[in-house]
């Protein structure tokens, strides 16, 4: 069922309450970065990619979505529990024993809407630029979307992957840099500076599209449908999408320290007054 702007914004709240919810049952995950993406995400299933259900890892004639940065799981899962991939009930059991929901995600136990396991960084453009050249071998004109982080950009075979996807026009593919300008150890100015971005992405042969308000929702559906009208064009597609890590809950925002970091219950009862629903639907 097609989701109104105002119903997607109240679910990207249930979304930073379901991410909060699992990493502090369990002690562990990574809510900064997740809590950031959540209107990409919301704006990604919600409105802008043409997908089915039930799942199919084949995916035909259908967009296909890579999460590259895989440490955001809590995100992903929710995101994919509300859209109706699987059980709602199901977000209780993550990062426990015998769960699939595990702390990086795979696909040995056939998540609905996981195709890749992304736990170590830098690539999941290369899976994606596999998929999109597939599709355009099959004659399918659906798009291949891939979420990266801007840390994990100091891998290089990203750079490998820019290159190779620029030189094969490979212009059925969407990728968006979740840049947020932070990481596990600190800024990534002052961990390994990533200079001049969108230079950088242009010179490598991309559109480059960018915009500042990553966490306002209806900003960023309109960059991910302008970027949607850039493919097609022989050059694939880059979103410089600026976020906050930890957005929506005060005391997460400005700081690299919720990377990785679960809340207590204290900070869980006040981020939960921050993230207030007149009827949440918390599993």
């Amino acid at each position: 069922m097609s989701k109104s702007t105002e119903e997607l914004k109240s679910l990207t709240t249930q979304i930073r309450r379901d991410i909060l919810r699992m990493v502090h049952a369990v002690n562990s995950g990574h809510p900064g970065g997740s809590l950031g993406c959540t209107e990409y995400f919301t704006a990604l299933y919600g409105k802008v990619m043409n997908y089915k259900l039930p799942f199919t890892m084949e995916g035909k004639n259908e967009d296909l979505f890579f999460l590259s940065n895989g440490h955001i799981s809590p995100v992903f899962y929710s995101t994919l529990a509300r859209f109706d991939f699987f059980p709602v009930a199901e977000l209780a059991t993550f990062r426990k024993l015998g769960t699939r929901l595990q702390g990086h995600p795979t696909t040995h136990d056939d998540l609905p809407g996981v195709r890749v396991a992304s736990g170590s960084l830098g690539q999941g453009l290369s899976v994606a630029i596999g998929a999109a050249l597939g599709k355009k071998l099959d004659g399918d004109e659906s798009l291949v979307y891939v979420l990266q982080g801007d840390g994990e950009l100091q891998e290089g075979q990203n750079w490998e992957a820019f290159m190779f996807a620029a030189a094969k026009k490979v212009d059925n593919l969407i990728t968006t840099i979740d840049y947020n300008g932070r990481q596990i150890d600190g800024d990534t100015d002052d961990v390994l500076d990533l200079g001049n971005l969108h230079a950088k992405m242009e010179a490598f042969g991309w559109i480059v599209l960018n915009e500042k308000n990553g966490n306002d929702l209806e900003a960023v559906i309109a960059i991910l449908e302008r970027a949607k009208a850039e493919t097609g064009q022989g050059k694939p597609v880059c979103i410089l999408l600026h976020t906050e890590m930890g957005h929506g809950v005060d005391f997460m925002m400005g700081t690299h320290a919720w990377h990785g970091k679960a809340p207590s219950d204290e900070q869980l009862d006040n981020a939960f007054k921050q993230l207030y629903l007149e009827a949440p639907a918390d599993y």
